[in-house]
């Protein structure tokens, strides 16, 4: 039976190791048309891999798109699943990764964080209320210019902690464990290449959540929808039935979908419609859409009204006028998970074990997880403990970290008791 609390100096190394970590720059890039998006992430990848191998776990590889995988030996004579835990080594590309530059708040007394003085920039609990659930523990924020990287360097820095505890305290039972981390998740393609045969386990967890307590399996169904509108540039003195401005007809195209399916007028299980992107000229705009729902029958009835919108537009303004490339993303994991259960229920017992009140959610949004449940891997998602991802607000309490070392050590003691 391991201590279910981890000594103050691994409390300390997953620190070390999170600065460490979101001081390299591995920002993804949806435009490269390349495996893994950004070189800065294949370069990081490697440098995780020798880590790996000097604490002490074995089979460590790190392919050429970035995947990093690893074992730790079963120490048990009997046969116990084999579970895995997955990371992802790429940081948002909705604002800067790069020059990390983090802030430690000591015993947080639950009033405005000043992050930049020059900026004006301020952690303020008025608009980030979850703040006050972290009284006087200590908080690591970015300085105001750069998101902070605990999406998901969190996660990568709890799983290589809990693995050199485990290699440390070789008198600890346990089953065998494998390691994953990916590339490009941000960008949705993290699972792209991902050889779960290769990896070997029966089931997984991303540690890829929010706050702590968070359990997740379930999550969006996503697409994305690129739209290409053809106009016509005329001299406007002499436009009359001959102009078809583009920028009009998105402005038409946008006002079609419901107003109030949008990401800042939705939570819970409401999907969305979301305007990524949008540029042009009166000859030629282009725009970008995702589309999410949870309900696998409300996501294809919202494909079909995004694809009769563009039809309705054709017919008015001619064959071709509008241009539609519409691709699945990832499905909700929830009929992958429910089969087996179980592992979710170990998942929360793990955190109860360690004095969590588990939060089960679904996810808006989607995980690496989501897709290598549907690849013959189930994967649920834990917290890594961080709050306001892909921002300059982002932040995470020390101690959640700590609690997530904890719960990946109490659910691999758990799966001993699988039968």
């Amino acid at each position: 039976m391991l201590n279910p609390f981890i000594p103050t100096k691994m409390k300390q190394k997953v620190i070390d190791r999170f600065i460490r970590y979101i001081r390299v720059e591995t920002t993804s890039d949806p435009k490269s048309g390349l495996h893994p998006s950004t070189p800065s992430q294949l370069d990081f990848s490697r440098k995780l891999a020798e880590e790996l191998k000097q604490i002490g776990l074995s089979n460590v590889t790190v392919d050429d798109n970035a995947y990093v995988m690893a074992t730790l030996p079963s120490n048990i004579e009997k046969t116990v699943p084999v579970v895995g835990f997955v990371a992802h080594v790429d940081t948002s590309p909705d604002f800067s990764g790069k020059n990390v530059n983090p802030l430690f708040v000591e015993n947080y007394n639950g009033e405005k964080i000043v992050l930049n003085k020059e900026l004006e920039i301020e952690l303020d609990p008025k608009l980030f209320p979850e703040l006050l659930n972290y009284k006087g523990q200590t908080l690591i924020t970015t300085d105001g210019t750069t998101l902070l990287s605990a999406d998901d360097k969190a996660g990568l820095a709890e799983i290589v902690t809990a693995m050199e505890y485990l290699i440390a305290n070789p008198e600890i039972p346990h089953g065998e464990v494998k390691v994953g981390f990916t590339p490009d998740e941000e960008i949705g393609e993290g699972a792209n290449y991902f050889d779960v045969e290769k990896f070997g386990a029966q089931f997984a967890y991303t540690m890829d959540g929010g706050e702590i307590g968070e359990l997740e399996f379930e999550n969006f169904n996503a697409a994305g929808a690129k739209i290409k509108i053809n106009g016509r540039i005329v001299h406007p003195g002499f436009a009359k039935n001959k102009m078809k401005n583009s920028l009009l007809i998105a402005q038409q195209l946008l006002n079609m979908l419901p107003a109030n399916e949008v990401p800042q007028h939705t939570d819970g299980f409401e999907g969305f419609y979301h305007l990524m992107e949008m540029n042009g000229k009166v000859e030629e705009c282009n725009m970008e859409f995702i589309i999410r729902d949870h309900n696998r029958a409300i996501f294809e009835h919202r494909k079909e009204i995004i694809q009769g919108i563009v039809t309705q537009l054709n017919i008015q303004y001619g064959e071709g006028t509008v241009e539609l490339d519409l691709k699945d993303q990832y499905y909700n994991m929830l009929e992958k998970i429910e089969p087996v259960k179980y592992i979710v229920d170990i998942a929360e017992q793990a955190m109860i074990d360690c004095g969590i009140s588990p939060k089960i959610k679904a996810i808006r949004g989607g995980t690496d997880g989501a897709r290598l449940s549907y690849m013959g891997l189930p994967c649920p998602n834990i917290f890594a403990g961080g709050h306001n991802f892909h921002g300059k607000y982002e932040f995470v309490p020390v101690e959640s970290m700590q609690k997530a070392v904890e719960v990946i050590l109490k659910i691999i003691e758990r799966v001993q008791n699988v039968k």
